[in-house]
């Protein structure tokens, strides 16, 4: 039997962990894959990249570009050229972009540049925000597409008013709840909350790295402001991402960090680590995507200091709410989520830990010749 040949590439840590199950599902499969991975190295450092490849047990790539840290557009020729090089080499039946970021981009722009087919993981989401690159990734990539992987019926909505025909897509859940299934006792067991000395409950956990909120000195003070005036009611726990670091000492903002013993400020931190903090925190505050996810699946509250998302099922179904970058308002809705007025959330159907094994179910019966 002559495997059919697929690659997949990723670049950055969210992409990372929606495809840790592939090579599981591939190997459990009646069809032969050769299954090859593309690592752009858009998330170049060791906290953000290699570390998360080495605990989820994921394939070790077989092409790492290590594209150059420059300015974006340059990274995206970079990118684009790159991936095109390995696809001339490698010839496959199908390419799969995952998520909307940079590389996502790229590596459609490639595929599509030489006929070749392309899925796209996470396909049909939408902020209807045109100031995120994100958005402007996602919809470039839809529109190329040959199949589509849908993770909530959002996505599916909207690709039908996009035209989409309805046999290209295929609606298997969300991959990034595999990586939650699969490593669940893992997370469990991390034991950050003892090397952090906070106990379960008693703490917020905050991310924030969009352009809109720490790109400017405004905001970014007033997010700092706030999270003193959270300290007076929980711990705060607060992975810096790089960018929002380059920030604060861009703007000389460190010294409310500094000055506050009731924050504890963390660089980047491997994945068990990260989910164990989700999992046993009051609230999560955000600008992330995918933190909307994994807050919805633990039912944990999730202020996600943003103006729209593309994930309505985290808000419509789950526990995640979006809120403007307000302190009075920001402030007033901890306290109710700390006296426990919140409503009852549920997970999303498809989110069960089986969306890979359904991709999979989906390429044995695809005939990439033909599609």
């Amino acid at each position: 039997m002559i495997p059919k040949k697929i690659v997949v590439v990723v670049g950055t840590r969210p992409n990372f962990i929606k495809v840790t199950q592939l090579e599981k599902e591939f190997k459990k499969s009646t069809q032969a894959f050769e299954y090859i991975l593309i690592h752009t190295g858009q998330h170049f450092d060791n906290k953000m990249s290699s570390v998360f490849f080495e605990q989820l047990q994921l394939k070790s790539p077989d092409y790492n570009l290590a594209v150059k840290e420059t300015d974006r557009q340059k990274k995206i020729v970079e990118m684009q050229n790159g991936i095109k090089e390995v696809l001339i080499k490698e010839k496959p039946e199908l390419l799969i972009v995952v998520g909307d970021v940079d590389s996502t981009y790229s590596a459609a722009m490639a595929a599509k540049e030489l006929n070749i087919k392309i899925a796209h993981l996470e396909s049909g989401l939408r902020s209807f925000d045109n100031r995120m690159p994100e958005e402007i990734n996602r919809i470039a990539v839809d529109k190329i597409s040959d199949h589509f992987f849908i993770t909530e019926k959002s996505g599916e909505e909207n690709l039908l008013k996009d035209g989409v025909a309805s046999e290209k897509m295929h609606f298997v859940g969300n991959t990034m709840i595999d990586t939650l299934v699969a490593f669940d006792q893992k997370i469990k067991e991390d034991k950050v909350l003892q090397t952090l000395n906070i106990q379960p409950g008693e703490y917020a956990l905050m991310t924030m790295h969009r352009p809109q909120n720490v790109d400017n000195k405004e905001s970014l003070e007033l997010i700092l402001n706030l999270i003193s005036k959270i300290t007076e009611k929980l711990k705060l726990v607060i992975p810096i991402h790089p960018r929002t670091r380059k920030q604060i000492e861009y703007f000389e903002l460190q010294s409310i960090i500094d000055n506050n013993d009731r924050i504890i400020e963390l660089e980047p931190i491997d994945y068990f680590a990260f989910q164990n903090l989700i999992l046993n925190a009051k609230l999560v505050i955000t600008d992330s995507g995918g933190i909307q996810e994994e807050t919805t699946f633990r039912k944990v509250p999730c202020l996600t200091i943003r103006d729209n998302t593309e994930r309505p099922s985290t808000i419509d179904l789950g526990s995640n709410e979006l809120m403007e970058l307000n302190e009075n308002a920001i402030l007033s809705r901890i306290e109710s989520i700390l006296s426990d007025n919140t409503e009852e959330s549920s997970i999303p159907p498809l989110w069960d830990g089986k969306a890979t094994q359904r991709i999979v179910e989906v390429l044995e019966k695809l005939h990439f010749a033909s599609s």
